[in-house]
């Protein structure tokens, strides 16, 4: 059974990432989710119903995301940023619950606004953690 090869890239690309290049690759996943139910919210849902099951869908996962990235701080380690990221990721996805009850766009753009910024910054701490070594001491442990 040959395996699909974007898949096994994924995989290799997941298997192989150090602990900040995952938390980039969170985030990266949870703005694409973003954009995806943007999309589906730009449409007429009186006239695509379908695509409402489609929103729920990404939000869901961004929501999955979210609370994976708050289940991985370290609060020993990442003091008052593990903090601090603890009550913006549960911001994050109480305004992702009420965005899709809503179905409100604009919640949704907020928060994905918010996630690509956090990336961008995770991005380059990570790169900088990678070049000096020092990549565990992030306050994030992505093992749970």
């Amino acid at each position: 059974m040959t395996q699909n090869p974007l898949a096994a890239y994924k995989e290799t690309r997941i298997r192989t990432a150090g602990p900040g290049q995952l938390v980039v690759m969170l985030y990266e996943e949870a703005v694409k989710q973003c954009d995806r139910a943007v999309d589906f919210l730009d449409t007429d849902l009186k006239k695509k119903p379908a695509n409402i099951e489609k929103v729920n869908q990404a939000i869901c996962k961004v929501q999955d995301i979210v609370t994976e990235l708050m289940a991985s701080l370290d609060f020993e380690a990442g003091g008052d940023i593990a903090r601090d990221l603890f009550s913006l990721y549960v911001y994050f996805n109480r305004e992702l619950t009420e965005a899709n009850i809503a179905k409100d766009v604009g919640r949704v753009r907020a928060i994905r606004a918010m996630l690509a910024e956090l990336s961008s910054a995770w991005a380059v701490a990570a790169t900088k953690a990678q070049g000096s070594g020092d990549e565990r001491r992030s306050g994030v442990n992505i093992a749970g």
